[in-house]
């Protein structure tokens, strides 16, 4: 015999109401895919790059665009550019381009894109960062990790500037 506690449909929460509103359903972001999508690695002057004179000067620039894929998933891209140089000589520069699904459901309109720029690049970076590092690492360097972004910012700078994030569809 089946318990049910919301007259008598299996499965669901007790108290629930049958056929509720979406607008009282539960807010959902999922993630269906993490992966690269391109990531290039350059030691243009190694060995002697490996032991640079002088402490490096290191600039990483990030930028993210998203893209609605149906009404519920989006694309949003993380990129990350760097390069380090000392004395004149590029040490290494690296490109990566590092992308996810998600899926929203339930979100109102107005803070899909909020989500889409803050709350999914913040899920999709310890593994960019992770990447970085291994790159560097493999190059023959110490592993470079890059510190926390500040999403929020990020988000508020552009709107600001009066820059639209890239629109999902």
């Amino acid at each position: 015999m089946t318990k049910t506690g919301n007259g008598g449909q299996p499965g669901a929460p007790a108290g629930a109401q049958p056929n509720a509103p979406a607008a009282e359903q539960a807010v959902q972001l999922n993630i269906l895919a993490q992966y690269i999508k391109d990531l290039s690695f350059e030691n243009p002057n190694a060995p002697r790059s490996l032991q640079p004179p002088e402490q490096p000067a290191i600039n990483i620039q990030i930028n993210l665009a998203t893209r609605g894929l149906s009404q519920t998933d989006h694309e949003v891209e993380l990129k990350i550019e760097g390069k380090a140089e000392s004395a004149g000589l590029m040490l290494f520069s690296f490109d990566l381009l590092y992308a996810g699904i998600f899926r929203l459901q339930n979100i109102p309109q107005d803070a899909i894109q909020p989500v889409l720029m803050i709350v999914c690049p913040r899920l999709l970076f310890p593994f960019a960062r992770e990447i970085v590092a291994n790159a560097v690492r493999s190059g023959g360097f110490p592993p470079l990790m890059i510190d926390p972004v500040d999403f929020i910012g990020l988000y508020r700078q552009k709107m600001a500037e009066g820059q639209q994030p890239t629109p999902a569809a």
